[in-house]
């Protein structure tokens, strides 16, 4: 994962993975779907898919099934 990828306004991969991890272990996804909606939804400013973001969650998610 590139982390430093800057996103939107100072805003950086690992800035919007380390906002996201708070809520993270309070989900229960039924699906990839359901995970990549949640990402692009709970991203703080930014409302867009960040491929990053998602493969991030996904890989823990698919680690904790």
């Amino acid at each position: 994962m590139i982390e430093d990828r800057h996103i939107w306004e100072g805003w950086h991969v690992s800035d919007f993975v380390e906002d996201l991890s708070v809520t993270f272990s309070y989900q229960n996804f039924k699906s990839k779907d359901e995970l990549k909606k949640w990402c692009k939804d709970e991203q703080p400013y930014y409302k867009k898919h960040i491929p990053e973001v998602y493969k991030h969650f996904l890989n823990k998610w698919q680690q904790e099934q």
